[in-house]
């Protein structure tokens, strides 16, 4: 990850649709998050998947909805022992990183 490079940060990879999150991994990310619950889950394909606003309005929600589709988590999600964010724009990545 070239930010990650910038600042010198040792970082792990999670490869999400390998070895997606469990629920409880998730709930703990939801529960760092700095943005809204809901910006967590991309809104790709949920017509086809029969998802709604509705089923990502609560971070409980969120997390039964990425459990079962982990291909719309948003990422890269960086998360830290105190926080988590989404790493978009690259940006705040690097602010992250930073600190």
């Amino acid at each position: 990850m070239e930010v990650a490079d910038e600042v010198g940060a040792d970082i792990d990879v999670v490869l999400y649709l390998d070895d997606p999150p469990d629920a409880g991994t998730l709930r703990s990310i939801v529960a760092k998050l700095e943005d809204p619950p809901a910006a967590l889950g991309r809104r790709n394909d949920w017509t086809t998947l029969g998802i709604t606003a509705d089923d990502v309005a609560t971070p409980e929600g969120v997390v039964d909805v990425l459990e079962r589709h982990p291909q719309l988590m948003e990422r890269p999600v960086l998360v830290t022992r105190d926080r988590a964010i989404i790493g978009r724009p690259t940006e705040r990545a690097r602010q992250l990183l930073s600190t």
